[in-house]
């Protein structure tokens, strides 16, 4: 095993680009509320990505310390040691984790995505619901910076492997196609460009993004994802393939009919930076790191509604939301990481049960 393991400000945007002030509402007590009903796991180090797995369990990575714990479904935790070749800094380190499709009920593959010395990049593990080895490099070559590493990975309903890029400090590399920074990537298994994409032979699904860290989809297999503005505002987007996002061109809405709109946004983005993102209920739900917050976005369709914050201040930094095996959602805490205020038993996975969609 190869392991070393309310109101909003309306703030100028971008000369060529023009915006309008968003809606966002504050939760009241006349508005059905999320309740936070206990904690998954207390006590880690800098988490950034869940992984739910088919039997129950799931696996959960550390950005800083480039380990994977395993959390069992009666509260086991296992520390499944160091992945190989991971040099945390700054924003990078151990990020994104995946389960391959489950074969009969079983999943025998798990994802990473994580900071090398040299590049970001996407390794496979073998998985027999107890160890991970055989770590293999499936992609590679992604542009790494202290910042904007993306980093978030998923696997689709189409069971294409999506891989969100951010654009590494070079905002001219969303737009360059031949780059595979700034941008949502779409593979198969083995790393390979998925068929269908827009372009052939290129695993570019969507670009113009500035930094992705969020991926999910909704009942009718639309893909949303949440992105980090620059200073002005943040996104969440309902992605088509071969759609341009804007960056650097746009932050939010723009006047321009060659870029895709933001389906909600968020502006200062001193109340959201959004990251992990899970869709249950009707509702896109937006973990928020410098927000403090869990942003709720319903959405109808293609559309989504007036977002309403939760839990502002409550906990924290908030790095990654999923659904979880108890069907709660668990958001996972981010207050370990330097740039948080760590109380007692951070981080955590909070269990959140969710009102019921109206």
């Amino acid at each position: 095993m190869r392991f070393r393991f309310l109101v909003v400000l309306v703030v100028p945007l971008l000369a060529a680009c023009a915006s309008a002030a968003p809606e966002v509402s504050p939760g009241s007590e006349s508005t059905p509320a999320p309740v936070v009903v206990g904690n998954a796991a207390t006590d880690l180090a800098a988490p950034w990505s869940m992984a739910i797995l088919a039997d129950g369990q799931t696996l959960l990575t550390h950005r800083d310390d480039a380990s994977i714990t395993l959390l069992q479904p009666e509260g086991g935790r296992k520390d499944l040691g160091q992945v190989e070749g991971v040099v945390p800094a700054g924003e990078g380190g151990l990020l994104g984790i995946a389960a391959a499709p489950a074969l009969n009920g079983k999943q025998d593959a798990i994802y990473a995505y994580f900071t090398s010395a040299d590049d970001n990049r996407v390794v496979r593990f073998n998985w027999d619901g107890k160890q991970l080895s055989n770590q293999q490099t499936v992609v590679d070559g992604i542009p790494k910076s202290q910042i904007h590493n993306g980093g978030r990975i998923a696997f689709g309903p189409d069971g294409s492997l999506y891989i969100a890029t951010g654009d590494a400090g070079q905002p001219e590399l969303a737009q360059d196609k031949t780059s595979l920074a700034g941008k949502i990537l779409r593979v198969t298994e083995q790393g390979d460009p998925a068929a269908g994409n827009p372009d052939s032979g290129s695993p570019v699904y969507s670009l113009g993004h500035r930094n992705v860290q969020g991926l999910a989809w909704d009942d009718d297999g639309r893909l949303w994802a949440s992105e980090f503005g620059e200073n002005d505002v943040d996104e969440l987007n309902q992605i088509e393939p071969g759609s341009n996002y804007g960056w650097p061109e746009c932050e939010g809405r723009c006047d321009r009919a060659e870029f895709a709109q933001p389906a909600a946004e968020w502006s200062p983005t001193s109340i959201a930076s959004p990251s992990g993102l899970a869709i249950a209920d009707g509702s896109a739900w937006v973990a928020s790191l410098r927000g403090e917050r869990l942003w709720q976005v319903p959405l109808d369709g293609a559309e989504a509604g007036v977002p309403q914050e939760w839990f502002a201040g409550e906990f924290g930094r908030l790095r990654d939301a999923t659904v979880g095996p108890d069907g709660l959602l668990w958001v996972a805490t981010n207050n370990t990481d330097s740039r948080g205020t760590p109380e007692p038993g951070d981080d955590r996975i909070l269990l959140v049960e969710l009102p019921e969609a109206t």
